[in-house]
């Protein structure tokens, strides 16, 4: 089996990238600015499965920058997906807990109603109806907080502002779900294989929402991530909770976007590990790779 995944160096494309029999592109050479670049990976590569990890994802810039946002979040993975359709090609398809505006007061299910709050959470939401609208044997798979020890992502910028300063404020009335790339990428991988496995099944398709088990706050990922980084002797900061109007954003971010995940293992016998769980490998990979 042959999976192409687009990404490039993004810190899931690169997770999905470390097991066998997996293509990843990314720019140049695979450009949702570039639709030519589209057609001629997914030929080159000639894919038994795509898994679509190419997303722009700055949310507070895409509030000054929407044509780049639905250019890469909605039109390349819908030409993406006609590609997917015409050679009867399954594909997986990340999208996010921003298309919630985070007010229901409990974890999402994959039916309940959208309503994104910013340019980046609306972007998403196209890309996953035009996705499940192309006819493509498509998954569209939801999930929220990524992070790795690699790459730019909540949890290095806390260990790296530590270093510099003693005091930090952080938000602590969000909640979510952490969710490492690398569990991430096991599921995505499982999802693939059972699909690959079984044959192309209607009950596969769809919204699934997958991140990991449990929920905090950003204050409380902080917090979890200087503890274990103190197993390290890493340097550790005093983290203040404060509250969303006290840090203000050019988009606003739901308050309350957990994800419940019960579809994921019911249809593909799938649950990703507590977000301590990750968390705690995540710091002790950064720790081997001296980025502590």
């Amino acid at each position: 089996m042959t999976i192409l995944v687009t990404g490039g160096s993004g810190q899931l494309a690169q997770a999905l990238g470390a097991a066998g029999h997996v293509r990843v592109v990314g720019r140049p050479a695979f450009d949702f600015d570039r639709p030519e670049t589209i057609a001629r990976a997914f030929d080159a590569a000639a894919p038994d499965l795509v898994i679509n990890a190419a997303a722009y994802t700055a949310v507070d810039a895409a509030e000054t920058d929407a044509d780049a946002a639905f250019r890469a979040n909605r039109d390349g993975p819908a030409a993406l997906a006609q590609l997917c359709r015409d050679a009867g090609v399954p594909l997986i398809h990340l999208s996010t807990d921003y298309v919630f505006d985070g007010t229901k007061g409990a974890p999402y299910l994959e039916d309940d109603a959208v309503a994104p709050q910013g340019v980046y959470g609306a972007s998403k939401l196209a890309g996953e109806r035009a996705v499940l609208d192309s006819g493509a044997r498509a998954i569209v798979v939801r999930t929220s907080w990524v992070y790795a020890h690699t790459g730019r992502n909540f949890v290095r910028t806390m260990l790296g502002a530590a270093r510099k300063t003693r005091s930090l404020r952080v938000v602590a009335d969000q909640k979510g779900c952490p969710t490492t790339a690398v569990d991430l990428a096991a599921a995505l991988r499982a999802i693939a294989a059972r699909v690959t496995e079984d044959g192309w099944q209607d009950r596969f398709g769809g919204v699934v929402h997958a991140a990991g088990t449990g929920w905090t706050t950003w204050h409380g990922l902080a917090k979890a991530a200087f503890a274990e980084a103190s197993r390290y002797g890493a340097p550790v900061a005093d983290v203040a909770a404060i509250r969303t109007e006290d840090w203000p954003t050019p988009a606003r971010r739901p308050p309350d976007s957990r994800l419940e995940c019960g579809r994921l293992h019911a249809v593909f016998g799938v649950a990703l590990p507590p977000w301590q769980d990750g968390l705690r490998r995540t710091i002790d990979a950064l720790a081997q790779a001296g980025g502590l």
